[in-house]
């Protein structure tokens, strides 16, 4: 009895092949819209995060108590050599690096703005961050007193490859300090904070400006995906300040659920153009075989019967719809992971807000299951009216009616 339930509802799926050609195109193009949106969106979100861990937080960084309030020179970590021989020591650890910062005000002859210096080691950067990735103009080089600056720190003080700039602060004994800088070269990290107001110069410069002793730093930023790292970490310096990539970057927390949000979104609205296009294929369907479906009761087929076969045809076309989107779509996100898509029309715009003008998209096995899941649920939704009105049929009138 199943076999023939299975002929008859691969039969009827295709009993008007031009409509159901159409639904499945419909689920098809929809459901790979749905994939490339996501991908694009997370492979987005994705690129920031890793953009500003190899720029600034890494998986996680260590600070002096009370710094995050209060970002006083003094209140830096002491004794930074040994510490970071001991967490290079850890399992999991994939580079660190040591930071020192002030803020002051960066100076040009015609323009002014406060920033913040950061003393970098640029070997150490490369190793952590493959900081010369940032470079958009000049060269990485701090030769001759030269500086590095963020991208929109350059546009507000109006300055070029060789220009001059002078920053001025507090040293750690309170005086006011001076430094004269040459741009060597501009950076975009991808990050706001720093393109915004870094300068960076030589690690051991800034210690000389700012009278720091070389033991101290102000952070010490930590990659590696070991889950239990950050937790070996914390539990092992508990006078210092520990903190993960989330807790650094609520923004980015935010950004993830927004993400969850729109994942959600996206599910019911692949979940209704299923049920709508599938409802009305279904229903026009029973539509025209309903003097069948009234034979088949009146000579005693249960209605169990007829239901699944409804229900298999559904899933068929359900089914070969969701085949057809998720290869359209895997298509579509490989050409946007490989290639990506150029927006340098809109550089400007999305540079101030810290994004590359060219988005990648990402592939997560998760955008195939959920959608999965949800043209299943909506093809096993769309037949429950066309069920009712078979289970309402009255099979002699019905006969009767069709003569």
């Amino acid at each position: 009895m199943l076999k023939t339930i299975l002929k008859l509802a691969y039969k009827n799926s295709f009993l008007r092949l031009s409509r159901t050609i159409l639904v499945i195109l419909m689920i098809a193009v929809s459901m790979s819209m749905m994939l490339s949106l996501q991908g694009l969106y997370d492979g987005m979100t994705l690129n920031m995060i890793e953009s500003i861990k190899r720029s600034d937080s890494g998986d996680m960084s260590l600070y002096a108590k009370g710094y995050r309030l209060d970002p006083d020179i003094k209140n830096s970590i002491a004794n930074v050599p040994t510490i970071r021989k001991e967490i290079e020591a850890l399992d999991g650890v994939e580079a660190v690096t040591l930071r020192l910062s002030a803020d002051g005000l960066s100076s040009t002859a015609r323009k002014s703005s406060f920033s913040t210096m950061y003393g970098i080691d640029l070997a150490d950067e490369e190793k952590f961050g493959a900081f010369s990735g940032f470079l958009k103009k000049g060269e990485i080089s701090f030769e001759k007193r030269g500086a590095i600056l963020g991208i929109e720190l350059a546009k507000t003080l109006k300055v070029q490859i060789g220009s001059k700039v002078i920053f001025s602060t507090q040293d750690s004994q309170g005086e006011i300090n001076a430094m004269a800088l040459r741009v060597r070269g501009i950076v975009q990290t991808a990050n706001m904070a720093l393109d915004n107001r870094a300068i960076y110069v030589e690690k051991s410069q800034l210690y000389t400006f700012l009278n720091v002793p070389k033991t101290h730093a102000i952070q010490i930023a930590v990659r590696g995906e070991n889950a239990q790292l950050y937790q070996t970490i914390k539990k092992r310096y508990p006078n210092l300040d520990v903190l993960n990539f989330l807790e650094l970057n609520p923004m980015m927390q935010q950004m993830e659920d927004i993400m969850v949000i729109f994942n959600g979104v996206t599910f019911i609205i692949v979940m209704l153009v299923v049920f709508m296009g599938i409802l009305g294929v279904m229903y026009v369907s029973i539509l025209d075989r309903i003097r069948e479906f009234g034979i088949m009761l009146s000579i005693g087929m249960h209605y169990r019967y007829i239901r699944m076969q409804i229900l298999l045809e559904a899933l068929l076309v359900g089914v070969i719809g969701y085949l057809s989107g998720a290869l359209l779509g895997v298509l579509i996100l490989l050409y946007l992971k490989n290639n990506g898509i150029d927006l340098s029309a809109f550089a400007d715009g999305l540079e101030s807000f810290g994004m590359n003008t060219t988005i990648y998209g990402h592939i997560k096995l998760s955008y195939f299951t959920t959608t999965l899941v949800a043209i299943v649920t909506a093809s096993l939704l769309s037949v429950w009216l066309p069920l009712r009105r078979i289970k309402k049929l009255n099979p002699i009138e019905v006969i009767k009616a069709n003569k």
